[in-house]
């Protein structure tokens, strides 16, 4: 499970409107989000003022970014109470350099006498255009009542984009080994990794992760032991031999050791061919039973795929674990449908309701070495995610797809059919993507679209729905995609 993620709360009022009801809205908002309390942790700034609104005074706003800042928030709500504060928020929004949320509760009608309370969608226009001024990316939620579907939605979507964009900021992946060598599809830049997004990578090379597997493995911890009951749980073990068994355990833990040793919250490993005639099995299980623990590993040392799979987990705030496939082939009947497919390596936690996956041999490769789990995954809705670049440039490939029904094959998988699938096959082969995606279960796609507005050099690349689908349904204008 993700830490929560730690939202700076600064109400906004202006001296001309009414302060008793800038500060009556101000607590309406605080109970809204007191609803989240399982997702987020709330930094207010009551200790600010008696109010605890944020008005114009320069100071303030500086005192405002400094707790934020010491306080570590990954994003910043500005709902306006009233009118609002237009320069103050833009110079506390500057200084704390975070995703920032822009919202006010709609206006009532004006008094009998004429007068209005707040004018608050007045006050949002003006912000709005100085944010820009001061070169503050934004979210806009339209101007709404509190208790409307609309904000709901929009805050949600934000907060899941803010989990997003603090995942990637601290990319750190294990990179196990080099690329298989004839994979040239999963070539990076590292260089460019670092200096365009401050992605680290830290390298071991497989003798190192042999040597510490069998150091775990000959130590038989009970940790250890743990884990050899943990996989026989959860994986039917029963036709295996208990050796390999153990030897996967002792794998999973030797990646967790250096992944925890670097602070790595993902992994991308040279799944083949060596791994086999050093250790004698598989990876796939191991990955497997990491990625539903919360650090997704990556197969053929796909980096780029490691960095998706980080992104789609942290689209979900850590509820539902991703799944590395590949795109294999077409469904035999159904022209919109697909097979998402890899060796074994999906999470158990995702296979089907009532089924038990069961520890196999690699069923591909010559060695057919141990260490695979095989079965079909559930359906629903999927996103799938593939982050990737070339010539210096940098793209989201995001779509949504449903599971469907389709032939028995062997490894995890799970075929989901799409709208119009000729258009994805078009903009995944036109590139810079390959055949490596990341699949989580959840619509995400309107979280990742938006994440990317708070990540330079990173752009947004959806596929279905489409951009406008997308924008339309977070301004409202629709109500599904």
């Amino acid at each position: 499970m993700m830490d929560k993620l730690r939202i700076g709360f600064a109400p906004t009022r202006r001296a001309a409107f009414s302060k008793e009801e800038a500060y009556r809205y101000k607590v309406l908002i605080r109970e809204f989000l007191n609803k989240y309390s399982d997702a987020i942790i709330v930094i207010d700034i009551e200790d600010m003022n008696e109010e605890g609104l944020l008005y114009d005074d320069t100071a303030m706003a500086y005192k405002i970014a400094e707790k934020f800042k010491r306080e570590k928030v990954d994003c910043v709500f500005i709902p306006h109470c009233n009118f609002g504060t237009e320069d103050t928020v833009a110079k506390m929004c500057r200084e704390v350099d975070k995703p920032v949320l822009l919202w006010g509760p709609r206006d009532d009608e004006p008094l009998e006498n004429g007068l209005r309370l707040r004018d608050t969608q007045c006050g949002l226009f003006a912000t709005g255009a100085v944010l820009r001024r001061f070169r503050v990316p934004f979210t806009y939620i339209p101007n709404t009542k509190i208790d409307d579907p609309i904000f709901k939605r929009r805050f949600e979507n934000f907060i899941q984009a803010a989990n997003v964009v603090k995942a990637f900021n601290n990319i750190r992946i294990l990179q196990i080994s080099t690329r298989p060598s004839a994979f040239w599809s999963v070539i990076c830049n590292e260089g460019e990794l670092l200096e365009k997004f401050n992605i680290q990578l830290f390298p071991i090379s497989l003798k190192e992760l042999e040597i510490k597997t069998l150091e775990i493995e000959k130590e038989d911890s009970n940790e250890l032991r743990m884990e050899i009951e943990k996989i026989r749980s959860i994986v039917d073990c029963s036709g295996a031999d208990p050796f390999y068994v153990k030897r996967v355990a002792a794998l999973k833990l030797a990646i967790a050791y250096y992944a925890k040793k670097e602070l790595c919250c993902a992994a991308a490993i040279q799944c083949w061919s060596a791994l086999q005639k050093s250790l004698g099995i598989m990876p796939c299980l191991a990955n497997a039973l990491l990625t539903d623990e919360g650090i997704p590993v990556a197969c053929e040392t796909d980096i780029h795929g490691a960095i998706s799979s980080v992104m789609a987990y942290a689209a979900t705030m850590g509820k539902s674990p991703p799944f590395f496939a590949d795109l294999t082939i077409r469904h035999p009947v159904n022209n919109n449908a697909e097979l998402l497919f890899h060796c074994g390596n999906f999470p158990p936690s995702l296979v089907k309701v009532g089924c038990k996956t069961k520890f196999d041999n690699h069923f591909l490769f010559d060695d057919h070495a141990p260490g695979t789990h095989e079965g079909e995954i559930e359906g629903g809705e999927i996103t799938i995610v593939r982050f990737d670049g070339d010539n210096g440039e940098y793209s989201l490939f995001l779509g949504k797809a449903r599971g469907t029904t389709g032939n028995f094959t062997r490894g995890t998988y799970l075929w989901v059919e799409v709208n119009d699938w000729s258009l994805w096959e078009e903009k995944l082969v036109t590139g810079p993507y390959i055949h490596h995606c990341s699949g989580v279960h959840g619509n995400v796609v309107p979280v990742l679209y938006e994440a990317c507005k708070y990540i330079p050099g990173l752009k947004a690349d959806p596929v279905e729905p489409s951009e406008k689908e997308i924008r339309d349904w977070l301004r409202g204008a629709i109500n599904s995609l």
